[in-house]
């Protein structure tokens, strides 16, 4: 999530329902762009403007190469991003920008949350936790490539609302949205009720790596989080190797090789309020 002015958003009915339900197998036509924008008008009930731009948004993500796995990129052909902003910017949905959703943050651009999924790796049946539910749209990509997603946000009239549009889509017939969990806490301390976790990904920026976080993960497990100084993180890809011994090994790759990437403050509460940060 970054920065960006209050607003609020509701989930609209009366649109897309899907009369073919999800399952991993799911292929829609993915070498034409009119085979799929009919496929998916007949099986899943969209709108044919919206399935346009969501297939030529993809081809511009494999140009520039923030999403290369034909998995995910299934998975992005599957994923409604329109449902997850407010009404006022629906026309916006596919457009490269982050986009307002209110309370002080934004539903992060296609480009951003394409590259930070295929970077994950996620293997069906991964357990994956993210940080920072936002909009929902980042976990909604995620329950096409996994049945155990588990996503923390931190504002609580935020976490409410995207779990209104989540029930929402649910009752519509987008059953793989049940494969998501949420809760309303400080996503530092993880979730150790559900841990250890596969994949972490986090969308909001610190200046180091939560500890409870790394413990949560599993041997040989993926992180991926916005490591630097506020408004100017590097999106780190983090791989905890166990050896033999016991002892831990942390590997960090940069996913955009040393580019900077702004993201909200990891934020931080004291009782049932936000106040500051977790930056040390």
């Amino acid at each position: 999530m970054t920065v960006a002015a209050a607003g609020s958003a509701l989930p609209i009915t009366g649109r897309a329902a899907p009369s073919t339900p999800f399952t991993f197998d799911l292929e829609p036509p993915m070498t034409e762009r009119a085979a799929y924008v009919e496929w998916m008008v007949n099986n899943r009930g969209e709108d044919r403007t919206f399935l346009g731009q969501r297939w030529d948004r993809l081809q511009a993500m494999v140009e520039h190469k923030d999403v290369w796995d034909d998995i995910v990129k299934r998975a992005f052909l599957l994923t409604p991003r329109e449902e997850f902003v407010q009404k006022v910017n629906r026309s916006h949905s596919y457009d490269h920008n982050f986009l307002d959703i209110g309370y002080g943050v934004t539903i992060s651009g296609p480009h951003l949350v394409g590259r930070m999924t295929n970077s994950l790796e996620i293997k069906q049946g991964d357990k994956v936790l993210e940080i920072g539910t936002g909009s929902g749209y980042q976990s909604s990509f995620l329950a096409h490539l996994t049945d155990k997603c588990y996503s923390i946000e931190i504002i609580k009239p935020l976490a409410e609302r995207t779990r209104a549009v989540y029930d929402d889509l649910i009752a519509r017939g987008y059953s793989e949205f049940q494969n998501i969990t949420t809760r309303n806490a400080d996503g530092y301390y993880g979730w150790e009720g559900f841990a250890p976790f596969d994949k972490i990904i986090v969308t909001c920026g610190i200046d180091h790596v939560p500890p409870p976080l790394l413990k949560q993960l599993q041997p040989n497990g993926v992180m991926l989080v916005p490591i630097g100084p506020p408004g100017a993180q590097r999106v780190l890809k983090i791989i905890k190797d166990v050896e033999a011994d016991g002892s831990t090994h942390i590997a960090r790759t940069d996913i955009y090789n040393g580019r900077i990437v702004p993201f909200v403050p990891f934020k931080k509460l004291d009782g049932d309020k936000i106040s500051g940060t977790h930056n040390t």
